[in-house]
């Protein structure tokens, strides 16, 4: 059996290929796997260094507005989108894959529609309530479309072989709160929140949190990850406390989990696939220049349910927000009525239910 996986430039593009890759290999392992990306996402070092071969298309995105540069510059994408198709169907020809995989991300539409037009089955698994336009665009003749929220489902114009399955995520065995908290040094008794951006950060939620940060620690913990563009300058702000754990990465994201009675960090579909397989409370603040605002989406999708709160990106600074979130820290029947709304939006076997489905198309 061999397998295509085409999708990245971020790692929430890329590492839900990752996961099916990984499960795939469970359930048949002697497949051959292989991914398609670019030099420029971050598939470029990621891939390899997890053993999978990576062929390298070249493609760019679309650049989104309607100024005149815009157009100029989007002469040239589609110019290279159709050097790129041409490249996709060649790779297609020597590589003949049983099943295409696209997860997003530029180079992911050249291969689908590759793929397609040369009568492969391709899967096509969406991450966010508001599909990206690869999926929008080449859903119709995919031979299957695995979304990860039910909010999805009305924009997509094909209505069979639609299936929500959530979102492949990383997984993590969660500690007892008193050990978890115990690994970053904080009191084992007091109400903790756990607050990330991730890996580069968010300079909004970090500057609101250095705002109020004598009062968060006041009456509770606080475990920090700022990321790596603001941590020197937040670090030389903060006074030590026992009550604080600041770093601008957190390698133990499972003790993490474990330490933290709420969440605050962005909407991002690996975040929120994390928050709602172990079922923690969230205030989810979206990334307002997300593409096609797609956190807000997916934000108000584990609002409606009752598994977070949305606090916008501009309001974060002001003194509500802060106010209650520390209100609900201290709200241990509020953060357990959202902990079981975010747990019945979870989907912990994303991966292996899609490996499958990739293994039954091949079939």
């Amino acid at each position: 059996m061999n397998v295509l996986f085409a999708g990245g430039g971020t790692g929430g593009h890329l590492y839900p290929a990752v996961a099916m890759a990984g499960e795939v290999r469970k359930l048949v392992p002697d497949a051959t796997i292989s991914f398609a990306g670019t030099t420029s996402g971050i598939e470029a070092t990621e891939v390899p260094r997890l053993g999978y071969r990576l062929h390298l298309v070249p493609v760019r995105g679309l650049k989104r507005g309607r100024s005149f540069a815009a157009l100029i510059a989007n002469i040239g994408v589609v110019a290279d989108f159709v050097a790129a198709l041409g490249g996709a169907v060649a790779l297609i020809g020597r590589e003949a894959p049983d099943v295409v995989v696209g997860t997003g991300g530029f180079v992911s539409a050249p291969l689908l529609l590759a793929a397609q037009l040369m009568r492969k089955k391709t899967l096509v698994q969406e991450q966010n309530a508001f599909p990206g336009v690869t999926t929008k665009l080449l859903a119709a003749l995919a031979s299957e479309v695995h979304l990860s929220f039910e909010e999805a489902r009305r924009f997509i114009v094909k209505k069979r072989q639609i299936f929500v399955t959530g979102n492949p995520s990383r997984s993590f065995v969660l500690q007892h709160s008193a050990v978890a908290r115990d690994c970053f040094s904080l009191h084992e008794k007091r109400p903790t929140l756990l607050v990330f951006g991730g890996s580069r950060g968010a300079r909004s939620i970090n500057n609101a949190v250095l705002k109020r940060l004598d009062d968060i620690t006041a009456s509770a913990n606080l475990i920090w990850q700022t990321g790596a563009l603001d941590f020197e300058r937040l670090k030389s702000q903060v006074q030590p406390s026992p009550y604080l754990w600041i770093s601008p990465y957190i390698e133990e994201m499972g003790a993490a989990y474990g330490a933290a009675d709420l969440v605050v960090c962005r909407a991002g579909a690996s975040s929120i696939a994390e928050l709602t397989n172990l079922g923690k409370p969230s205030i989810l603040v979206p990334y307002p220049h997300a593409t096609g605002d797609h956190q807000r989406h997916n934000a108000r999708a584990l609002v409606a349910a009752g598994a977070a709160l949305q606090v916008e990106d501009d309001c974060l600074e002001q003194q509500a927000p802060i106010d209650d979130i520390l209100e609900l820290l201290h709200d241990a029947g509020k953060l357990a009525e959202m902990g079981a709304a975010s747990r019945k939006q979870a989907y912990p076997d994303a991966a292996r239910q899609l490996a499958q489905r990739i293994v039954n198309l091949a079939k």
